[in-house]
């Protein structure tokens, strides 16, 4: 599919499939742009999640910080809320999951039989997801001529309104990206992917910032995810002062805590740097890219996050540091104990992808490994016995490098 071919989407209707914070910030956003917004979510989790959206709308608003100060809030409508996929998906051209990654698998198998010729599919975060549509399209026998790449990252970092179990139909944006990495499985796909991205208004403080950059090949984008090597050190490394938050020390409001503002120092921010490495050492063994950032960079209260929405400056530094000897207000609060996405997710999906990667192609990951280790050891398991995401659930295990890349990069795959 040619680049120059994606002007086609740019009336169609857009489907958003989850309805969590990112999923609702995505949807309000397009349509406060103008868009046709169809939101749908999945039973059970709709009957919660959906639940009076169809009347209220999403109240999109909060300080969406970003260097060029790219702001859109309001109230929207959508035209069309749902949990029946089918009905969401039909006629769609652009198609944005936004789900948490284990929520994939039962998404995509009641997506894919839905899939129309022509439909591009963006996937925030991708959290190694093209790979699992693609294999699961194979085993499914699906033909159909579909577009589908993966972000980095989310285009926000935005937080539902809750009191308690109740959720609000309301989201605060705290900080828009205005940049995101992102790339196509295969990448014969990626010029029209990229392409693609001019036509889905959630990425406007993109396109209007410092722009998309192509990944270099899915795995890429799977290295750039940069919730693993945040989330995990800070979580695992600060868990005391998390746990006793709000009981021994703090404002004695447990939900006040925050990995960013209460938890990172040096030594944590050395962890992270060195779990980074590791990460760059498996790219350019396998031979695919992966972003690049200064050491200083990651001894910020935001780390190397800030970047993704404050930018560099003409020498190539942040334009923006959280100084760690200085209390910042920056940081989204959270989490409130170990049972949450930043080790729940981030260890058995990213941080084991990391590992398996590492041994199938002879790099060492002491780092990464360690935090899957302590984080086992809190939830009282082995996360590299229970989780589900290895090479294999992927669908490249035992793969030579060159085999590997072929399919990365053309789609030949060879079983």
């Amino acid at each position: 599919m040619a680049a120059k071919s994606m002007e086609y989407l740019k009336n169609m209707p857009i489907a958003v499939l989850g309805g969590g914070a990112v999923g609702k910030t995505c949807a309000a956003d397009m349509k406060l742009a103008g868009r046709e917004v169809r939101l749908f979510d999945m039973m059970p989790f709709a009957e919660s999640t959906l639940a009076n959206v169809e009347k209220t709308g999403i109240l999109l608003d909060g300080v969406q910080h970003n260097l060029y100060c790219f702001e859109r809030s309001g109230r929207a409508h959508f035209d069309m809320v749902t949990s029946n996929m089918g009905q969401a998906m039909k006629g769609a051209g652009l198609i944005v999951i936004a789900a948490p990654a284990f929520a994939h698998e039962p998404f995509f198998k009641a997506l894919i039989p839905l899939l129309e010729d022509g439909q591009v599919i963006h996937i925030f975060t991708d959290n190694y997801a093209t790979l699992l549509l693609r294999k699961m399209m194979r085993e499914m026998n699906c033909t159909k001529k579909v577009v589908v790449g993966g972000w980095s990252s989310a285009p926000y970092g935005t937080r539902l309104e809750s009191i308690g179990a109740f959720v609000f139909p309301h989201v605060g944006v705290k900080y828009r990206a205005i940049t995101l990495r992102g790339a196509a499985l295969p990448m014969t796909d990626n010029d029209a992917f990229m392409e693609s991205a001019a036509y889905l208004p959630c990425l406007d403080a993109v396109n209007q910032g410092d722009g998309v950059v192509a990944g270099n090949t899915v795995l890429d984008t799977g290295f750039a995810n940069i919730n693993p090597v945040i989330h995990v050190p800070a979580t695992i490394l600060g868990v005391s002062t998390m746990e006793n938050w709000g009981k021994i020390f703090g404002d004695f409001d447990k939900t006040g805590y925050s990995m960013y503002k209460h938890a990172l120092c040096p030594s944590i921010c050395e962890v992270q740097y060195q779990f980074y490495e590791e990460e760059k050492a498996i790219a350019k063994a396998i031979g695919v890219g992966t972003p690049s950032y200064s050491y200083e960079s990651f001894f910020s209260r935001r780390s190397i996050l800030t970047q993704e929405y404050m930018g560099l400056n003409k020498e190539g530094k942040d334009n923006v540091l959280f100084p760690l000897d200085q209390p910042s207000n920056e940081g989204n609060t959270g989490p409130n104990s170990i049972n949450h996405r930043y080790l729940t997710e981030d260890v058995p999906v990213g941080c084991k992808i990391y590992h398996d990667l590492g041994v199938q192609y002879g790099v060492p990951t002491p780092i990464i490994d360690s935090m899957i280790v302590l984080a086992g050891a809190m939830h009282k398991k082995s996360f590299f016995a229970t989780s589900k995401y290895n090479l294999a659930y992927l669908g490249i295990d035992d793969m030579p490098k060159e085999e590997l890349l072929d399919y990365l990069n053309n789609g030949v795959y060879k079983r």
